[in-house]
């Protein structure tokens, strides 16, 4: 019974060392009540659903699903979270005995044993099961598991932040395809009515009306119209294959679905964004940089655990003796228990440098959630401020199409009235021509910046099938 008592001692005295995480550090800024650069926008709270959606666009819906369905990104994220998921579940069977079967021979000379004093041979045969368990007596282990759960919760979010960004891009991409496809059409148009000015300019040096110098800057301008094209069929196809690319495809496979021209898909009239306090509720990356401070925050106590001593209890059990026959005599059993403290009393400072260590690994991960939090507030501020000035940009284009629109009606009256000749009623043409052009080019920068507003509010993963993560736990 005295020898109990070390270990009742040992056992009522045991504790769990190092910090508990209560959550990142007072120094965190708090957030504002409200976005500074909301200007119009819904202060309501945005849906969960998937944004896209709102776009109104089938094909972009069809798009970003086959994306995330079969991105290899979010595979390779996936496959992150169940590597997580296993350490968490080595790490929590750490906790329980290991239990081993063993069969032994042994055969050893003893001296000095015999009863003359000469040398003695000892043969022996066992077969049995052995056992070992650590008490986790100053919470090492415990705090261990507590930092690969919340690695496992980053590594989730992690999956989650790496669904907002593919969302996003595959709709950029999809608004970049569809706007230089617009303005293809309108380059091509406009090539025509260069066209039939330099065959204009043709007839009238033939007759003598216009000198060869006006000819010539005629056929430059139509040069440069045609110029314009080829970069902008390389831009197309460059944008078909990014989109394959993030859909899990081969180049050219999504080809048959997007050559056929559409337009742009414009925002929704109304836009909910919500507050700043949700948006760093929402954010994937906000909750990455808070589970790997909670992490970090863990691993203090496991390196402080690792200053103090350790128990650790070692059973055998099994059959054996002599001789072979022995191991299957169930006289002949062996039973042995064997508890063990160990405590390295001097390691030069070693074990302290490591508390030092995981302690500046904290403070770092606090000083990156910090700079997370800040550069969510300033993604979210930027991301509003341009998609306000732009939606005046486009109002603004639309005005200035609608009078280029007004112009060319009146110039084709009055062509065929006869009171303008025909240069004058095709500058009127080209005059409409890069109006629209201006407005396709504001109106597609408009939907890119309102998907940037909704990648920097942390939108578009809720919803989505988890099944790509779903295993036993």
């Amino acid at each position: 019974m005295r020898h109990l008592i070390p270990l009742t001692l040992l056992l009522t005295t045991a504790c769990t060392v190092g910090p508990n995480y209560t959550g990142p550090s007072a120094a965190t800024p708090p957030p504002p009540v409200s976005f500074v650069r909301a200007q119009n926008a819904g202060v309501a709270a945005p849906a969960d659903g998937p944004w896209w959606t709102t776009l109104r666009d089938p094909l972009l819906d069809k798009l970003v699903t086959q994306a995330l369905k079969d991105s290899p990104d979010l595979s390779a994220a996936a496959a992150r979270i169940r590597q997580a998921r296993a350490t968490l579940r080595e790490r929590r069977a750490a906790d329980l005995p290991s239990i081993s079967s063993s069969a032994l021979f042994a055969k050893a000379r003893l001296p000095g044993q015999s009863e003359d004093g000469g040398a003695t041979d000892l043969t022996l045969y066992n077969l049995g099961f052995d056992s070992s368990w650590e008490l986790d007596l100053f919470g090492g282990r415990s705090r261990g598991l507590e930092a690969t759960r919340a690695d496992v919760a980053a590594r989730t979010a992690e999956l989650e932040d790496a669904r907002v960004t593919l969302s996003a891009e595959v709709a950029r991409t999809y608004v970049t395809l569809r706007e230089r496809q617009q303005r293809l059409a309108l380059a091509e148009a406009a090539i025509a009515l260069r066209t039939r000015e330099v065959e204009l300019l043709r007839q009238r040096a033939a007759s003598g009306t216009v000198g060869r110098d006006a000819l010539l800057a005629g056929q430059q301008a139509l040069d440069d119209a045609r110029a314009q094209s080829g970069p902008l069929r390389a831009e197309i196809d460059g944008a078909k294959d990014r989109l394959a690319l993030l859909a899990g495809r081969t180049p050219g496979s999504l080809d048959a679905q997007l050559d056929a021209p559409a337009p742009v898909p414009l925002p929704p009239a109304e836009v909910a964004i919500g507050d700043p306090a949700a948006l760093l509720k929402r954010r994937p990356d906000i909750r990455v940089a808070e589970r790997t401070l909670a992490a970090q925050t863990a691993r203090i106590g496991e390196a402080e655990a690792a200053r103090f001593p350790r128990v650790s209890f070692l059973g055998l059990f099994g059959l054996g003796g002599s001789s072979p026959a022995d191991v299957f005599d169930l006289d002949k059993v062996t039973v042995a228990a064997a508890p063990r403290l160990s405590w390295t009393l001097l390691d030069f400072g070693r074990a302290r440098a490591k508390v030092r260590g995981a302690e500046a690994q904290r403070d770092e991960a606090e000083a990156r959630y910090r700079a997370t939090v800040l550069g969510a507030l300033q993604d979210a501020e930027a991301a509003l401020s341009r998609f306000h000035h732009q939606r005046t940009a486009l109002a603004d284009r639309l005005r200035a199409e609608r009078q280029a629109q007004q112009a060319d009606t009146l110039g084709a009256e009055r062509y065929a009235a006869g009171t303008i000749a025909l240069g004058d009623r095709l500058a009127a043409q080209r005059t409409l021509l890069a109006a629209s052009q201006a407005r396709q080019q504001d109106g597609a920068a408009l939907t890119d910046a309102y998907i940037a507003v909704q990648k920097a509010l942390g939108l578009g993963w809720q919803d989505i099938d988890e099944s790509v993560t779903n295993e036993s736990r």
